[in-house]
C-alpha cells in the first residue's frame, strides 16, 4: 500500500485528533493512529476506548489497505519537515512503514489494523443539527463547572436534555452549577437525556470549524453520541449514570437583587483573593445600600484586604461568603458587561445572570456560599 500526501496537510489533520491519545493507554495499540485507505480516501482514527475521532482526507494512492502507525513518532517527524509531498509505503505483511521525503527516508514499525478497537456505529439513533457556534457557546458556558471527582462520574460530564421546546445543557461540581438553555433547538415529542464526557467535549470544542455557520450533526443512541462536521467524526461513550436533580438546587425566592459591572467586581475579586485563606479562598460580600464591601483575611498570616464598589441594590442588607476561585471562574465565563446577583439568605446559593443574552438563550449560574464565622 502506497500513498502520497502533503506533509503539512496530514499534520494539520493529525493534530485535530491527537488530543484523544493518552500517554498511558488501556490497550497498547491505542498509542497508534489507524490509517485506512480506500479509493483514494485516507481515514485516520484515534481512540482511547471512551472517545474516538476520525478524519477523512484525499490522498494519491496505489491500492487499498490499512495499518496502525505510532502516533507520536509520526507527528514529531511531520512537525519537523518543511511543507512538501511525502510518500508512505506500507508493507501489507509485516506492517513496516517507510516515509520518503525530499529530506530523507524514515522507517518505523506499524501494527496490524485488525488489532485496533472497532468504532461503534449509529444504530436505532436519533439525530439533530446544531450550528458550530451554538455548540461551542454551550460547551464554553458549562464545561468549566464540571467535576473532576471520578467517584461522582455523572458530574464529570455535561448533562444534555432535548425537549419539544428547548435544549438544556447543565454542569455542576457540587459547589457551582450552570444551566444553559437554548429555545432555538428542540427535539421531537419525546424528551432525550444524556451525559456527555468532559474530555470528549473539550476535544470537540477545539476541533469545531472556525466558520460559525457550519452545521454539526449530533446523533445518539442509548450508549454513544456521534458528532460529524466537515471531514471530522467523533464518537463518545455516554456516562451511564443518573444526573443529580439540579432544578431543586436552584433557589426560587431571591429577594435581594444586585446589578454590578462585571469587570469591576471581577478585578476586585482577583485582587482581594490574594489575601484570602489559601484553603477556603473565602471572600466576604457585605451589601448595604448602593455599595458592596468585598473583603478577605488570612488569620494564619495576618493578611487582609477590602475594597468598596458601587452597585444597584434592591432588597435588604446582606452579608454572605463565597469561594473567590469559583466566583472568578463564573464571571470570567460570562459575556456581559453587567451581571445580576440574586441572593436570598447567607446560607443559600447565590444566582448570577448576565444582563446581556441572545434572545434564544437563557443562562443561570449558581454558586454555593461559604459559611462565615458569624453564622457558624
Amino acid at each position: 500500500m502506497n500513498f502520497i500526501v502533503s506533509s503539512s496537510y496530514l499534520l494539520k489533520n493529525l493534530n485535530a485528533i491527537n488530543g484523544v491519545i493518552t500517554s498511558n493507554p488501556v490497550v497498547p495499540i491505542l498509542d497508534n493512529v489507524l490509517f485506512e485507505i480506500e479509493n483514494g480516501n485516507l481515514l485516520i482514527t484515534a481512540s482511547d476506548l471512551q472517545t474516538s475521532v476520525m478524519v477523512e482526507i484525499q490522498v494519491e494512492s496505489k491500492g487499498d489497505g490499512s495499518a496502525a502507525i505510532p502516533a507520536k513518532i509520526l507527528i514529531d517527524t511531520l512537525k519537523n519537515l518543511p511543507e512538501q509531498p511525502v510518500t508512505f509505503s506500507i508493507d501489507d505483511e509485516n506492517y513496516n512503514i517507510e516515509i520518503n521525503s525530499d529530506n530523507g527516508r524514515y522507517k518505523l514499525a506499524g501494527e496490524n489494523a485488525t488489532d485496533f478497537p472497532k468504532i461503534p456505529q449509529v444504530t436505532d439513533g436519533y439525530s439533530i443539527d446544531l450550528s458550530s457556534e451554538l455548540l461551542s457557546n454551550a460547551i464554553s458556558n458549562t464545561i468549566f463547572s464540571t467535576s473532576t471527582d471520578e467517584l461522582r462520574p455523572a458530574m464529570t460530564g455535561i448533562f444534555l436534555k432535548l425537549s419539544t421546546s428547548s435544549c438544556t445543557f447543565v454542569s455542576t461540581d457540587g459547589h457551582r452549577l450552570v444551566k444553559y438553555v437554548r429555545s432555538d433547538i428542540s427535539g421531537d415529542e419525546v424528551d432525550h437525556e444524556m451525559i456527555l464526557p468532559r474530555k470528549s467535549l473539550n476535544l470537540l470544542k477545539s476541533t469545531l470549524p472556525l466558520d460559525k455557520s457550519s452545521d454539526v450533526k449530533l446523533e445518539f443512541n442509548a450508549s454513544n453520541a456521534f458528532f460529524s462536521f466537515d471531514n471530522v467524526k467523533m464518537v463518545c461513550r455516554l456516562i451511564d449514570e443518573r444526573y443529580p436533580d439540579y432544578e431543586n438546587v436552584i433557589p426560587l425566592d431571591n429577594s435581594n437583587n444586585i446589578v454590578i459591572d462585571k469587570l469591576e467586581v471581577l478585578s476586585s475579586l482577583k485582587r482581594i483573593s490574594i489575601y484570602a485563606n489559601k484553603t477556603t479562598n473565602q471572600v466576604r460580600f457585605k451589601i448595604s445600600g448602593g455599595e458592596i464591601l468585598i473583603s478577605a483575611e488570612d488569620l494564619d498570616f495576618s493578611n487582609e484586604a477590602n475594597e468598596r464598589i458601587s452597585c444597584e441594590h434592591d432588597g435588604a442588607d446582606i452579608e454572605i461568603g463565597f469561594n473567590a476561585k469559583f466566583l472568578i471562574e463564573i464571571l470570567s465565563n460570562l459575556n456581559s458587561t453587567r451581571v445580576t446577583f440574586k441572593l436570598s439568605e447567607p446560607n443559600k446559593a447565590g444566582l448570577i445572570f448576565p444582563d446581556e443574552m441572545d434572545e434564544n438563550e437563557d443562562i443561570t449560574m449558581l454558586v454555593m456560599p461559604v459559611m462565615l464565622n458569624d453564622y457558624d
